[in-house]
């Protein structure tokens, strides 16, 4: 799972005033979190950075389920991996997690943890994602469910992925006409757009009878998502997956956007999700923007890093391609900064027309954005003052669950800024996998995720030995 500490919704929550303080990010939060919580956090946060355990993850958990039956392994994964990072199996269980999350000022960012790896060797039929269908609208459900407290209404996100609703093989295939200057007009986003609206056949020249099947059934299944949320007032945040992909995710992404994404709607119900480690990301991003203006669309987005480092090198490197990613960890975070400056002056200038959801774990980034917004001439221009709910920050249920960056407790909750936590939920068997994958696509981040390790054991020294008591908060 990734490790990652980002902004969400600005909701109606202001930055307190006498202009802009920086973030202390020391810890200083962990006082609200269990001694068994803390150690259990450290444990798995070095478990995640041992290379062999990550990369035979799936191996390893068969393994343990034969050696010490299903029981006994399931005991152990639900009082380390599971219990750290997942919100629980039943509805009852995620409420029980979410109330916890309140307590600290945090609200929920539900993800349901199925997904169509690339070229996987299994075959799965349509009876499959019309499975999953009912698991997302089920999820929509209990996101909503879950807000039945005050919150401004469209403040309830869940996220979406594409693969659970679609075959990547179909992604691909569209992805490798979408980039070509032939590809058939069907493949427009009004066109789909129309499909789905209408319930009309579609038709696409370049695709076989049975992926024409398929793309109009994975329409109907993404249609009926966005409009089960639309009504349930909960807003969809796409996930990017790889480069082989993202072009047919974005193509449908922007035709639910023709849809669901009116300016006149209160702003967008559908946001796509931009990697700031692809070299053409900024391009794109600014390109999108000015075709929702031109469309007179609202534009949603969530900023993140991105996680498939490696696996995108080594596919460019075995088919003698271009790296589609930044040379180095100091050019993405210039890439980041740049894609976030386009998206700060964006929102200060377009209100809740545009919004973006900062997704990062990195320190600088959340300061640049709160300094960003903390020097805008106009309360009504500036990141933190936007009109209400124009921002979102997200911290994952993870490796950090409450402790750098939790809600109105820590740092960011302390500047006036809402949290939203993003926490898979589900069973062992749906959610391990899909943990261990999350963890493979980060292993760079979390091997060197070396000041969350010192933070935690500097916290868990001062308990046991009595170093350094920490004043009252």
């Amino acid at each position: 799972m990734m490790l990652r500490t980002c902004r969400v919704l600005c909701s109606q929550a202001r930055p307190s005033a006498g202009g802009w303080k920086p973030l202390s990010f020391d810890g200083g939060a962990f006082h609200l979190k269990g001694t068994g919580e803390l150690t259990r956090a450290l444990l798995v946060l070095r478990l995640c950075a041992w290379p062999p355990l990550v990369t035979h993850g799936l191996a390893l958990q068969a393994w343990s389920q034969r050696l010490l039956g299903s029981r006994l392994s399931g005991a152990l994964l639900r009082a380390s991996v599971y219990g750290q990072f997942v919100a629980g199996e039943t509805a009852e269980e995620v409420r029980g997690c979410v109330q916890q999350l309140q307590t600290l000022g945090l609200r929920p960012l539900l993800a349901v943890p199925t997904e169509e790896e690339p070229d996987s060797a299994v075959r799965t039929g349509e009876a499959w994602y019309e499975g999953n269908l009912s698991a997302m609208l089920r999820c929509v459900d209990l996101s909503r469910s879950l807000m039945e407290t005050p919150i401004p209404t469209g403040n309830i996100l869940m996220q979406l992925k594409v693969t659970a609703l679609a075959s990547t093989r179909l992604c691909k295939e569209l992805s490798s006409w979408v980039r070509r200057p032939d590809a058939p007009w069907e493949l427009s986003p009004e066109r789909l757009a129309e499909a789905m609206d209408s319930g009309r056949d579609l038709q696409v020249s370049c695709l076989s009878a049975e992926q024409n099947r398929h793309l109009r059934a994975s329409l109907s299944r993404l249609h009926q998502v966005v409009q089960h949320a639309r009504a349930r007032h909960v807003r969809l945040l796409v996930d990017a997956e790889y480069t082989s992909l993202n072009r047919a995710l974005s193509l449908l992404v922007d035709a639910l956007a023709m849809r669901w994404n009116s300016s006149r709607e209160g702003g967008p119900w559908v946001w796509n999700t931009y990697q700031a480690y692809l070299k053409d990301t900024h391009e794109r991003l600014k390109h999108d923007a000015e075709a929702a203006d031109r469309a007179g669309l609202a534009f949603g987005v969530k900023l993140v890093r991105g996680a498939y480092l490696d696996q995108e090198r080594e596919v460019a490197r075995v088919r003698g391609t271009e790296d589609p990613t930044q040379s180095d960890y100091e050019a993405t975070s210039w890439s980041y900064s740049r894609c976030l400056e386009l998206m700060l002056t964006r929102v200060s200038h377009s209100g809740t027309r545009s919004r973006l959801m900062v997704a990062s774990h990195n320190e600088e980034s959340i300061r640049q954005a709160t300094k960003r917004q903390s020097l805008s001439p106009s309360p009504s221009q500036c990141l933190a003052r936007l009109p209400p709910r124009a921002c979102s920050w997200r911290s994952c249920r993870t490796l950090l669950d409450g402790s750098a960056f939790p809600g109105s407790k820590g740092p960011a909750g302390q500047a006036g800024y809402a949290v939203y936590k993003s926490i898979p939920y589900g069973s062992l068997e749906e959610v391990i996998p899909y943990l261990i994958r999350r963890a493979q696509e980060n292993r760079s981040v979390l091997q060197g995720a070396r000041r969350e390790q010192e933070l935690l054991s500097q916290e868990l020294r001062r308990r046991l030995l009595g170093w350094g008591v920490r004043a009252p908060h």
